[in-house]
């Protein structure tokens, strides 16, 4: 395998954080060598330098994808932060009958898992009522496995069984050990690519936004930007959730945090909570 320098480490440091806003650090250096290992072999180049000089060529926006991919982490499951979940229920269980589709944003999505979580949760308690679940990530890679909804049975490990039986076909045959979203819940889902780190496409406004487990590969001013943006999104009164290892200390004040890693979105014209008029 081929050994990264330094000097070509910092150039991809550079590359992935200006198509994605994403700080890798030092100890990330194994990381980017051995993920962009394969993709030297495959266009039959002797260097990290040489492939770093076709991603700026202007010419290769295909490849600059696959480098995207790679050099984003993607880790998630089903039901990751239980309590948030826990959240949505009770939102929606308290959500006004109305014509108008409860709305949620899964806005780091990765692989699906947590876009589905939310969509099980809906499906469960707005029976017979719309609701629609957005997913979306940067790495089409990951955007067409979660649009397929098909996963290794060990992922299933926190589905609660009465969803399990109920949202998600087992695999038979060749497909033993796999799961597969059923087609009714996979039809509530849509997913789209959005990089978090540009102007956002036109996705509608939402009741609940997650943006979980994300904020982490972004430094301050990233932060602030990503925040800002996907609160535009958020309706009035909405939710907003993040990782429990995350916070929103210094970095935005347009939503006020009502529990551990959730913020609402105040109503224009509402006081801060024991404020008087």
């Amino acid at each position: 395998m081929n050994e990264i320098t330094d000097q070509e480490f910092t150039r991809f440091q550079r590359f992935i954080y200006e198509e994605a806003g994403i700080s890798l650090s030092a100890s990330k250096k194994a990381l980017v060598c051995g993920r962009l290992s394969s993709r030297l072999k495959a266009r039959q180049l002797e260097s990290f330098s040489a492939y770093f000089e076709l991603l700026a060529s202007g010419q290769e926006t295909k490849e600059v994808q696959i480098a995207v991919d790679l050099l984003t982490t993607n880790e998630t499951y089903f039901f990751r932060e239980p309590k948030h979940f826990e959240l949505l229920r009770e939102l929606a269980l308290a959500a006004p009958v109305r014509a108008q589709p409860f709305r949620i944003w899964s806005a780091a999505s990765s692989s699906g898992e947590e876009a589905y979580s939310m969509a099980m949760v809906l499906a469960d308690c707005l029976p017979g009522r719309p609701f629609e679940v957005v997913g979306s990530d940067i790495s089409l890679r990951v955007l067409d496995k979660a649009r397929a909804g098909h996963y290794s049975q060990q992922r299933a490990l926190h589905i609660p069984p009465a969803y399990l039986k109920r949202f998600c076909l087992k695999g038979q045959g060749e497909h033993d050990g796999t799961l597969l979203i059923e087609r009714s819940l996979r039809q509530q889902v849509k997913f789209h690519q959005v990089n978090l780190n540009t102007a956002l496409p036109e996705l509608g406004s939402f009741d609940v936004i997650f943006l979980r487990n994300v904020m982490i590969y972004f430094n301050g001013e990233t932060k602030r930007q990503v925040v800002q943006r996907v609160l535009t999104a958020l309706k009035p009164g909405g939710c907003f959730c993040i990782g429990h290892s995350e916070s929103l200390h210094e970095i935005n004040s347009a939503v006020v945090q009502v529990a551990p890693s959730v913020y609402r979105k105040p109503v224009v014209g509402e006081l801060p909570a024991g404020a008087r008029r």
